[in-house]
């Protein structure tokens, strides 16, 4: 199937609260019934490339200079590729990242805070040759910037019973939000919707959604969950994963995303 860029979700973006925050408490949905979704952040991968994000993380340790760049845009899309013999500065795993929401040029970047509500909308091309492993492949992570901080939510390819499945969790405290199976999601587009509310202890709400199609997938939510550390959470996309597979699984890969958008609830 063609890896060309693909329609965004079919959803209406500018609904109330009451109607996009199906995850939140019926309370707090209510008191935001006045509240919608105001579109932050459109990049575009042709025109936009790498100054979509925030950093840029390709190949940290310089473990593979000759296959750079590992991310690069290539028409709509942003592209990452990944090889067995790529390194991170923990040799232990492999990581090609991009970072946060950029708008323009210098420290012109969106920052997630205590309290706000966000929204990131995308298409996602996972090929066969990206596996999901015994051990952590990510594909998303929300973290505090900063070196040496946990990942508070992740989006993995993780084998479970022998089965490639992919899963929704909050990483610190080990809750898983939703998993389906990976393989019908192999060579194709599908769309993602991932929404957070950012609070600290159990005032924090997440919503998770994958559509292949006008198909959907998955559409899981949690409410009273931790999503804040400290300062700021800031999104990453790309392929990270740890190198202690028992599957077999790991090979030269890529990832494909296009279609990239932010939204806040104000």
């Amino acid at each position: 199937m063609s890896t060309s860029r693909r329609t965004l979700l079919g959803a209406t973006l500018g609904a109330t609260a009451g109607a996009a925050l199906g995850g939140l408490p019926a309370t707090t949905a209510s008191a935001a019934s006045a509240a919608s979704w105001q579109q932050k952040w459109a990049p575009s991968a042709s025109s936009d490339k790498l100054g979509a994000f925030e950093t840029i993380e390709d190949d940290r340790a310089d473990s593979h200079p000759a296959a750079s760049p590992h991310i690069f845009a290539t028409g709509a899309n942003w592209r990452f590729n990944m090889h067995t013999v790529d390194r991170d500065t923990s040799t232990d795993r492999q990581r090609h990242e991009v970072t946060g929401l950029r708008n323009g040029s210098g420290s012109n970047y969106l920052k997630w805070t205590e309290g706000q509500t966000w929204r990131v909308t995308y298409s996602m091309y996972i090929p066969s040759s990206l596996k999901a492993t015994t051990t952590f492949t990510h594909i998303m992570q929300m973290k505090q910037p900063g070196s040496g901080t946990s990942p508070l939510v992740v989006q993995s390819l993780r084998r479970v019973n022998g089965v490639q499945t992919i899963e929704l969790k909050l990483a610190i405290d080990d809750i898983l939000i939703g998993r389906t199976d990976l393989e019908p999601l192999h060579n194709t587009w599908i769309d993602v919707d991932f929404q957070i509310k950012v609070g600290n202890g159990s005032a924090g709400t997440v919503r998770w959604i994958l559509k292949k199609g006008s198909t959907t997938v998955i559409d899981k939510s949690k409410t009273g969950v931790d999503t804040f550390l400290a300062d700021r959470v800031r999104p990453k996309w790309g392929i990270y994963r740890s190198l202690g597979d028992t599957s077999g699984s790991l090979q030269d890969c890529y990832l494909l995303l296009s279609n990239l958008r932010g939204y806040q609830l104000v």
